[in-house]
């Protein structure tokens, strides 16, 4: 079973029922509710500990263009991070066919992320491979 893990920055509710005080800043902030709630899930299953870590900005990434990880993509990622770092691989583009990934291989941090509309004028720079899913 992969297990994932992001940086501890995240603030999570302590207890259910209560919302996080980053939930409460972004409603303050006039976000909907259906844009807080798909925060929420999204940091609290990138916050489960283990193998695949995200950082800050890959997940505010993944949040804003609506980029959703299911258990296979995580796999998949965790494989392709594999994979590279047995060629030797420091930072990495894993091509997926919803999105793209840079990872620094080493760390096997996500660094940040792109969505399939924001692939066709990208220019991926300082990475030295790419794994295609």
């Amino acid at each position: 079973m992969l297990k994932i893990s992001a940086y501890q920055d995240v603030n999570l509710p302590e207890r259910v029922g209560k919302p996080a005080a980053g939930l409460q800043k972004a409603r303050r902030q006039g976000k909907t509710d259906r844009e807080v709630n798909f925060k929420s899930a999204l940091d609290q299953q990138l916050q489960k500990g283990g193998d695949v870590k995200f950082s800050a900005h890959a997940r505010a990434r993944l949040y804003s263009r609506g980029v959703r990880l299911d258990e296979a993509r995580l796999e998949a990622i965790s494989h392709a991070i594999d994979r590279a770092e047995a060629k030797g691989a420091r930072e990495s583009l894993i091509l997926g066919e919803e999105a793209a990934y840079v990872v620094s291989v080493k760390n096997r941090t996500v660094i940040t992320a792109f969505d399939r509309d924001n692939l066709r004028d990208g220019v991926f720079t300082a990475i030295d491979s790419a794994v295609i899913l």
